[in-house]
């Protein structure tokens, strides 16, 4: 097992996502100082053995610093702004970054922390709050790759695994990849348990079925409960997964990858923005297909599992 006091981490951003790894971490035993925007938010992780900081720039000694921020500017701002961590001259060895970004900015940030002689590791995952709670997130990571053997132990300890796909900004372009298959994926998942539905089965007996069969995943478990009692909290919304969609369209253009499937899968999610539904979870797209579909679905009030405990 790898020494989880080897580095000393710093970790930036307490959102939902954000605490959640960080408390893997600390529970790990990791020596990692943590810094939020909003301190009360962070100190709760001391119970678990982290440090909640002031300043960004009380992380500069740390030998990797992670970011899990809201956009690309925060990202800069964390990193490179008048309170930031390299403020002071002073830097981390290397920095991870988890934040869902552009490759244009993540290219900009790997230049601007290389002429500080910082390595730059991108990191983005799979999952949210409640998968990192049941030790499921996954982790793609692209940078230099001594890099991604110091970090890996740290990663592997916040989900169950993480995958090394080259250098530069390819991690991205893989986050972009596994976005695009989760519209596609929820759409059609859609159609078929309306269908299901349609044709005189419970959609909670259905999913059962699929779930156990070889076109089961740990996404289609996950989502079954919110498809058999209409509970549609929200863990990503239309608005989001339109951007990732869009993102990767535009790569396809780039890469001359014609995406047909994807397009129309682009199509129903803008469809759903378009009806309303700007601020629920992107799997109401079940409530769009049932209106398409002449029929309106009642919760079935009924315990699903969601593979997750």
């Amino acid at each position: 097992m790898a020494n989880m006091k080897a580095h000393k981490l710093g970790w930036i951003g307490i959102g939902r996502m954000g605490y959640a790894m960080a408390e893997r971490l600390a529970k790990a035993g990791c020596d990692i100082s943590v810094w939020n925007r909003t301190r009360s938010k962070a100190e709760p992780l001391a119970r678990s053995g982290a440090k909640v900081v002031d300043a960004l720039t009380d992380l500069a000694g740390c030998d990797i610093v992670f970011t899990m921020v809201s956009t690309g500017k925060d990202v800069k701002e964390v990193l490179f702004g008048p309170n930031g961590v390299t403020s002071k001259g002073k830097a981390p060895k290397i920095v991870v970054d988890s934040t869902s970004i552009s490759l244009e900015e993540s290219a900009e940030i790997r230049k601007k922390l290389g002429e500080k002689g910082v390595k730059l590791l991108a990191a983005p995952v799979s999952g949210n709050a409640k998968v990192i709670k049941a030790g499921k997130l996954t982790v793609v990571a692209s940078g230099p790759k001594d890099a991604f053997d110091a970090v890996a132990p740290y990663l592997e300890a916040i989900g169950q695994g993480v995958s090394y796909v080259g250098e530069g900004e390819l991690s991205r372009i893989a986050k972009i990849c596994h976005n695009v298959m989760l519209g596609v994926v929820i759409q059609n998942l859609c159609e078929i348990t309306v269908l299901a539905e349609k044709a005189g089965m419970k959609r909670h007996a259905f999913l059962d079925f699929l779930n156990k069969s070889v076109m089961g995943s740990m996404f289609t478990r996950y989502k079954a409960p919110a498809l058999a009692n209409l509970d549609f909290h929200v863990t990503f919304t239309p608005e989001l997964l339109r951007k990732d969609i869009d993102l990767g369209l535009s790569a396809g253009k780039t890469f001359g990858v014609p995406m047909p499937v994807t397009a129309v899968a682009r199509d129903r999610v803008q469809a759903l923005i378009d009806s309303g539904y700007t601020d629920q979870d992107f799997s109401t797209l079940l409530l769009l297909q049932a209106k398409n579909s002449g029929t309106e679905l009642k919760p079935e009030n009924v315990e699903v599992s969601d593979g997750l405990s």
